[in-house]
């Protein structure tokens, strides 16, 4: 039986008191405007700002698969940058999901959510445009945050 708490609703919006983190999975070319990213923008302007400039200054820093960004949108509330996919299309090299840096970034995630004291609230990462299979990420779910302690919950839109 899964340790994570399966709600119908916008991910942006959790209702739990507390820190919260809200984790997401972003590219690794730099591009924002489709999928889960939307629901971020309209909530909240400085995630995609955040975003935008960190892959700019990629040579500099540590821009790539399996980095974690974490950006302040409210007082108890982060977003979680993560880079999780290659690209953006399907192609000769398959679904751009990349399920071992989501892996490297979860276990990222899980020193941020621990050090605030979150919990994480996330819609099902790289499954969407990513072409990723929940069957594949829930297990990396499961074994970098909910066996560390950390409450998770996945949210399916409405």
């Amino acid at each position: 039986m899964s340790g994570i708490t399966y709600l119908r609703g916008d991910a942006t919006v959790p209702s739990v008191k507390g820190v919260k983190i809200v984790a997401h999975v972003c590219n690794d070319i730099g591009r924002w405007g489709r999928g889960f990213v939307l629901a971020l923008s309209r909530r909240w302007p400085e995630p995609e700002a955040a975003y935008r400039a960190w892959h700019r200054d990629r040579a500099a820093g540590d821009f790539g698969l399996g980095a974690v960004q974490l950006v302040q949108v409210e007082r108890y509330v982060w977003v979680a940058n993560m880079i999780g996919q290659r690209g953006v299309r399907t192609g000769s090299k398959g679904v751009p999901v990349r399920y071992e840096a989501i892996d490297t970034a979860l276990d990222r995630l899980a020193g941020h959510a621990r050090e605030l004291g979150a919990s994480v609230h996330l819609p099902r990462i790289g499954c969407g445009l990513a072409g990723g299979t929940w069957s594949r990420v829930e297990p990396l779910v499961e074994e970098r945050l909910v066996r560390r302690g950390i409450p998770v919950t996945v949210y399916d839109p409405d």
